[in-house]
């Protein structure tokens, strides 16, 4: 009888086990930490940071200032460079003016068809500290920086420019002159980084929409990547477009997120660089903007302030700048790692 019963368990479990859920599909990358480096924490609040690849140097963009918000003395913009990404110095400090209140932030660096660097950023002056006016700044050596000169509609915060392989640069910006729950996005589109007309008024049927990262894939389609502020929290937006641009499909994701940034590995997937929010943490993952989804891969040593990355793939490896408070004063970090099929 002990036998029989062990063996009609053993047949029920199997038979149980034959109409149980398949274990989960592993993600087809996976990402190995290869290591983190603090390289700047100078000023009392180091943060919102991209990252490039420049004439065989690297250059490190970021805001300085005495916190997150806006707090006399402002933010002036620091551009680090390195020959290595181990041994960094300061190659500028922008300010606007020569007045220490008012608030240069979010800087964004990206290359330009002509062989110039293009900084990308946002005033917030002294008179009304929230009001929004973007700026650009090119440099030949990442060194010595004309500018700034203003580009873009006042209070339509230009947050990122991407360029195609036709030499014309494509930026998302958001009313920042709106209610917050009202904020729309516009895309823009420029010939020379410099002077930007409205490609498109209004980029999505959803409000409350203001940071975002675009990308201009090889087989010419396009992927945004867009953070939502609303309440209760909800996800942030993928969209995808082909041809000419005009065309957008979007999808919610579950999770809310913050600053982001996207890139295309060689193979075609999509990794994506946000800040999340149920523990705060800056996290990489695989981005799917088809199915709308975001699978959360690394979450970097990171924690409280933080987030706001650039990416860079170089010599098969995935280098990341962000900032992050978790080690006390919020400071410029930067992580490499391996991607793994």
């Amino acid at each position: 009888m002990k036998t029989r019963l062990v063996c009609a368990v053993c047949f029920a479990v199997a038979t149980l086990s034959s109409f149980a859920s398949p274990a989960p599909a592993k993600p087809p990358v996976e990402l190995e930490l290869l290591g983190v480096k603090k390289v700047w924490d100078k000023a009392p609040h180091n943060a919102f940071t991209d990252l490039v690849r420049f004439k065989d140097k690297w250059y490190l963009t970021f805001r300085e200032a005495a916190s997150h918000m806006y707090t006399a003395p402002a933010g002036k913009v620091r551009v680090l460079v390195s020959d290595d990404g181990e041994t960094w110095t300061s190659a500028a400090l922008l300010k606007y003016g020569t007045d220490d209140d008012d608030d240069l932030r979010d800087s964004k660096l990206s290359v330009m068809p002509d062989g110039r660097l293009l900084l990308i950023c946002a005033l917030a002056p002294k008179e009304d500290h929230a009001t929004r006016q973007s700026y650009a700044y090119t440099s030949e050596n990442g060194t010595d920086w004309k500018g700034p000169e203003k580009v873009g509609e006042f209070n339509w915060w230009l947050w990122r420019v991407v360029w195609s392989p036709d030499g014309t640069a494509y930026g998302l910006a958001y009313d920042s002159g709106a209610k917050r729950f009202e904020w729309t996005e516009r895309l823009y589109r420029s010939k020379d980084g410099l002077h930007y007309e409205t490609f498109l008024p209004q980029l999505m049927p959803q409000k409350a929409v203001n940071e975002a990262a675009m990308l201009l894939r090889k087989d010419g389609t396009a992927v945004v990547l867009v953070r939502r502020d609303t309440v209760p929290p909800r996800g942030g937006i993928v969209g995808t477009a082909k041809g000419d641009l005009r065309d957008w499909t979007f999808r919610e994701l579950k999770q809310p997120i913050g600053g982001p940034q996207i890139i295309e590995l060689p193979d075609g997937h999509i990794l994506a660089a946000v800040r999340l929010y149920d523990k705060e943490r800056t996290s990489l993952g695989l981005l799917d903007p088809e199915a709308g989804t975001f699978e959360e891969l690394v979450a970097l040593p990171s924690g409280g302030d933080t987030g706001y990355p650039g990416m860079v793939w170089h010599n098969d490896t995935l280098w990341v700048s962000y900032y992050s408070s978790h080690e006390g004063r919020t400071s410029i970090y930067l992580a490499k790692l391996k991607v793994r099929p």
